[in-house]
């Protein structure tokens, strides 16, 4: 009989842990290593990141660009008593006169569709060109609120140098030296006449040496128009 109690009393003492030990497994709080929500934060963290890195790779990528643009700009125009004129340059009267002196001439032409030069594209814009000995400048009203800026600059004088200072009367040697990027469209130099190109990816602004008896005869610095 005691023995029978000894029993009855173990095995009712195991039961109340085996209950005790079910109960807390139910109420146990899981750790923050078992929960998934973190997991979750982190992914999102790290795409805000990732995007975030992305934008600011764009942006430093774009400003590179422009500011390579920029200094490109820079070297095609040309210089005249320590004044730079630039392809691009926003440019009117007085600043012209300012830089260069009074103009020999100034023509001034309006695009239309009916004045026989097929440049619809410009029609209502304004074209001025500025004539010098040895020098035509020509700009055109199609800048931001309707101002004039450069387009293009024609050079067949040795007074007016380029801004690496390369003028009309060089010889290609030269040329070729101050401008190793620069391509020769013959393919090789002689005699003959030939153009020297120096030209962005683009192909949007140029800046061309005609070439005969190799040297520099004239100069040319041009922005093509949409």
């Amino acid at each position: 009989m005691k023995a029978f109690k000894k029993i009855s009393i173990v095995t009712g003492f195991l039961v109340f842990c085996v209950g005790a030990s079910a109960g807390c497994g139910k109420n146990r709080i899981k750790s923050p290593d078992q929960t998934t929500a973190p997991t979750n934060v982190s992914a999102s963290t790290e795409a805000v990141t990732t995007a975030a890195s992305s934008a600011a790779a764009e942006t430093t990528a774009m400003s590179d660009s422009q500011n390579t643009t920029e200094e490109a700009l820079k070297e095609l125009g040309f210089i005249y008593k320590e004044n730079t004129i630039t392809l691009l340059d926003i440019t009117d009267d007085q600043k012209i006169e300012g830089m260069l002196g009074k103009a020999e001439n100034i023509k001034t032409h309006t695009y239309s569709s009916s004045d026989g030069l097929n440049m619809d594209q410009l029609t209502g814009k304004t074209e001025k060109q500025y004539l010098y000995p040895g020098l035509v400048i020509k700009t055109i009203d199609a800048a931001e609120d309707n101002k004039f800026y450069i387009y293009q600059i024609e050079i067949t004088s040795p007074q007016y140098m380029t801004v690496k200072n390369v003028k009309v009367g060089d010889s290609f040697e030269t040329l070729k030296e101050t401008y190793p990027e620069g391509n020769l469209l013959g393919g090789e130099i002689s005699n003959g006449e030939d153009d020297f190109r120096i030209e962005e990816k683009d192909y949007t602004n140029v800046m061309n040496f005609h070439i005969k008896n190799k040297k520099v005869a004239s100069i040319q610095i041009y922005s093509l128009i949409d």
